[in-house]
């Protein structure tokens, strides 16, 4: 067995180690029963220490890749072909798109994985301890690297998520593509899937030529966000005004995008001032909102959004597991288009 280590890279030698024969033997390039150098021949012979080969080896152990045999050694363990990989996926938060991605992952699984699912806070120390505990427990990690954006916590984020292996981990909603590697991404572009998903509604926008947008500075994502809008607005000659609390005035012809979530104050109270005002929704004045979910085809007679296919990434991440086959995939954004646009 030949093991090319590269001591430029920075992947730790043990992790070198683990990779190379993870790969080789899920290739059948290692055979069942193929008998491993000792720890004492395979760091004479790469010229590493015996400690760090004898870490490979553990962990090589605990995911159940080799096997030791008394006074023999270490050998290949025998695939299962019914065995069911174990599947961590670490949500930030729990919420209604987050059930309609995981449930799209579950149901294209199809009880084909063992899944795990746990909630990090958009808490990088919390990740720091999911990874603590659980690095090497799991054949995939799928990971939503939803921080902070101030550049220390992304370095952090990017620390910690690069201490899962590329052939392991699978980004999800958003892709950190400073982070080098062969690992797998289902994500949505926040800046261009805004400016596209507001393309789609054109013609209303230009007869308004102007939009008004609900948003609130805790958004995560929402410089971003505003970033694809403004883009937008000086492409078509829209006038924007961004806005936290519904305008006292409210004119005929009026466009709104509300920004945070559908069912809370904003949308509501936006709603009773367009009544109040003796106008009509759908007719006098427009409202999209941002992410889709069911209900939405209800509230006010049917409220059009803008949103990515959270459906779509579910099954497309638990689609790359099942085939073990990884790449980087931008998911649909579209306008739905209902009563109220």
């Amino acid at each position: 067995m030949q093991i090319k280590i590269d001591n430029r890279s920075s992947t730790p030698i043990y992790k070198q180690l683990v990779n190379a024969v993870s790969d080789a033997a899920r290739k059948g390039e290692l055979p069942h029963d193929y008998r491993l150098p000792s720890m004492n021949e395979l760091a004479a012979s790469e010229q590493i220490s015996r400690e760090t080969v004898k870490k490979a080896y553990a962990i090589l152990t605990r995911e159940g890749i080799i096997a030791p045999r008394q006074g023999k050694g270490f050998y290949i363990v025998e695939r299962n072909a019914d065995a069911k990989p174990r599947v961590l996926i670490i949500f930030d938060r729990l919420s209604v798109y987050k059930q309609i991605i995981f449930t799209a992952f579950t149901e294209t699984l199809k009880g084909k994985a063992n899944i795990t699912m746990l909630a990090h806070n958009q808490s990088l120390d919390l990740l720091a301890h999911y990874l603590d505990t659980h690095l090497d427990s799991f054949d995939w990690y799928v990971v939503e690297p939803h921080f902070p954006l101030d550049e220390e916590s992304q370095k952090l984020a990017l620390k910690l998520i690069s201490r899962i292996p590329n052939r392991k981990l699978i980004m999800l909603d958003r892709w950190m593509e400073s982070m080098p590697g062969n690992y797998g991404a289902v994500f949505q572009n926040f800046e261009n899937d805004i400016y596209e998903g507001l393309q789609q509604g054109l013609y209303r926008l230009e007869r308004s030529r102007r939009l008004k947008v609900f948003t609130l500075p805790t958004s995560l994502y929402g410089p971003m966000i505003r970033k694809g809008i403004d883009r937008f607005a000086a492409d078509y000659r829209i006038r924007v005004e961004y806005i936290t609390e519904t305008p006292s005035r409210i004119s005929k012809g009026d466009v709104f995008l509300v920004l945070n979530s559908q069912l809370d104050w904003g949308l509501a109270d936006l709603a009773r001032k367009v009544a109040g005002n003796g106008l009509v929704i759908g007719k006098d004045v427009f409202i999209i909102s941002y992410n889709d979910f069911a209900l939405n085809e209800v509230v006010l007679g049917g409220l059009t959004t803008v949103s990515t296919d959270f459906e779509q990434m579910g099954r497309i991440a638990a689609e790359m597991i099942l085939r073990g086959q990884l790449s980087k995939i931008h998911c649909n954004f579209r306008m739905n288009r209902r009563r109220t646009f």
